[in-house]
C-alpha cells in the first residue's frame, strides 16, 4: 500500500501546529502526485494493444523493446546502408558467394553468375536481420517475399517456403516469423497454402475492406492495414490536408476492419501500420497490434497521459453488420471500384520493388569492389 507524504507529514502533529487548510490541500495533491505519476502513452498504449517495431534497425529495437517486428525492402536497404550494419552485409555476399549455385526454388543457377551472388545475398540479409531481432524480441518478426512476386503464387510459395527454411536451419522456429505478401488475389491464395502448411503470413499493403475479408477467409495469420498511406491518398484527392484523428480515413478504414473481423468471430489478427502521426495510433488504442516507426515510438514514449480504450472487442461482436459474400469476382469487381486502394496497392508494389532494385546495385557495387 502506496502511504503519501502528507500523511507522514502531519498525521502526528497536534491540531494547532499544523499548517492552512489550503496549504494542506496543495501539499496533499503534491504528494500524491509524487506517490502516483502518471505513465507515458507508450507504457499506456502496450497496456491495450501488443506494440510492434516498424524498423530493420536493431538499435531503434532494443531501446523501445517491442513484442515484435516487422521490416520490408525499404527498411532493410536504408539500414544496409548504416555503417554500423557493414558487417552484417559482408556477411550475407559472402554466404551467397559460397551457395550461389544454389537458387531459392531449388533449381541450379550458373555457378558464381552476379546475378545468382546479389539475389542470395539479399534473401540472405533479410534473414540475418531478422535472426539479430528475433534475439531481442520475444514475439516474431515479419520478413517480407520479393514484391515482384507478388501476382505469382507458385514463386510467392516457393521463396516463403525457401524463407523458412533457411530459419529453420539458424535453429528459429517457424512459429516466430511472419512472412510478408502483397495482398493480392495472388498473394492471397499463396498465403491460404502456406498456412496449410504451417508457415504463417503477413498481408501487407493492405488498404481496401475485400482484400482484409479475403485474408481473413483465406485463414491468414495476420494483415497490416496501411493507415497512413490511406490518408496520404484522401489528402492529395480531397485537397483536404487537415483531419481529426478520429475521422482520418485510415483510422476509420482500420476500425471498419476491426469491427468486421470481430463481428464474424475471423481469428486473423490486425496490425495497423504506416502512421503518419501519434493521433492516429491513440485512435486505434485496443487493436490486435500496431507496429510504430522508432520516431513515434520516441513520441509517445516522451509524452505523460491516460490512452482510453477506442477499440473493444465486445462492442465490435454486438455490432449489426453485413456479411460480404467474398470470391474472385467479387474481390476484383471490389478493388476495382475502389481507386484508393487500387492506386495505393499499385504504388506500394512498385515502391518495394524499387526499394528492391536500389539494395540489388548496392550489394552488386560490394561485389565489384571485392572482385
Amino acid at each position: 500500500m502506496k502511504v503519501s507524504v502528507y500523511a507522514l507529514a502531519f498525521n502526528g502533529m497536534p491540531p494547532a501546529r499544523r499548517p492552512h487548510p489550503v496549504t494542506t490541500a496543495l501539499y496533499r495533491a503534491a504528494s500524491l502526485a509524487y506517490a502516483a505519476p502518471m505513465t507515458n502513452l507508450l507504457d499506456g498504449l502496450k497496456a491495450l494493444t501488443v506494440v510492434v517495431a516498424d524498423t530493420g534497425d536493431i538499435g531503434s529495437i532494443r531501446q523501445f523493446l517491442p513484442r515484435d517486428a516487422t521490416t520490408n525492402p525499404s527498411l532493410i536497404t536504408a539500414a544496409a546502408q548504416m555503417p554500423e550494419y557493414d558487417a552484417l552485409v559482408q556477411g550475407a555476399l559472402t554466404w551467397a558467394r559460397a551457395r550461389a549455385g544454389d537458387s531459392p526454388d531449388g533449381s541450379r543457377a550458373t555457378d558464381g553468375a552476379r546475378a545468382d551472388i546479389t539475389r542470395l545475398a539479399i534473401d540472405r540479409l533479410a534473414i540475418e536481420f531478422g535472426l539479430r531481432i528475433l534475439e531481442i524480441v520475444p514475439g516474431r518478426v515479419s520478413t517480407e517475399v520479393d514484391a515482384r512476386l507478388s501476382f505469382d503464387v507458385a514463386g510467392t510459395i516457393a521463396k516463403a517456403r525457401w524463407l523458412i527454411g533457411e530459419y529453420e536451419a539458424a535453429g528459429t522456429s517457424r512459429e516466430r516469423v511472419l512472412i510478408k505478401i502483397a495482398a493480392t488475389w495472388e498473394g492471397i491464395r499463396a498465403a491460404e497454402l502456406l498456412e496449410q502448411e504451417g508457415i504463417h503470413c503477413n498481408l501487407t499493403l493492405l488498404f481496401g475492406m475485400h482484400q482484409a475479408v479475403a485474408c481473413a477467409e483465406a485463414g491468414v495469420t495476420l494483415i497490416s492495414p496501411f493507415v497512413g498511406r490511406i490518408l496520404d491518398w484522401n489528402i492529395k484527392a480531397s485537397g483536404r490536408s487537415d483531419w481529426p484523428a478520429a475521422e482520418d480515413p485510415g483510422v476509420v478504414s482500420v476500425t471498419a476492419i476491426y469491427h468486421y473481423f470481430k463481428r464474424f468471430g475471423f481469428k486473423t489478427e490486425i496490425m495497423g501500420a504506416s502512421f503518419r502521426n501519434s493521433g492516429e495510433i491513440l485512435e486505434l488504442a485496443g487493436c490486435d497490434l500496431l507496429t510504430i516507426s522508432p520516431k513515434l515510438l520516441s513520441e509517445l514514449a516522451g509524452r505523460e497521459g491516460e490512452v482510453p480504450r477506442k477499440l473493444d472487442p465486445a462492442a465490435a461482436a454486438a455490432l449489426d453488420i453485413p456479411r460480404i459474400a467474398m470470391d474472385e469476382a467479387t474481390f476484383r469487381a471490389m478493388h476495382e471500384v475502389d481507386r484508393m486502394a487500387n492506386d495505393k496497392l499499385a504504388e506500394g508494389i512498385d515502391g518495394f520493388t524499387r526499394a528492391l532494385v536500389a539494395l540489388e546495385k548496392l550489394v552488386e557495387a560490394r561485389i565489384d569492389a571485392t572482385a
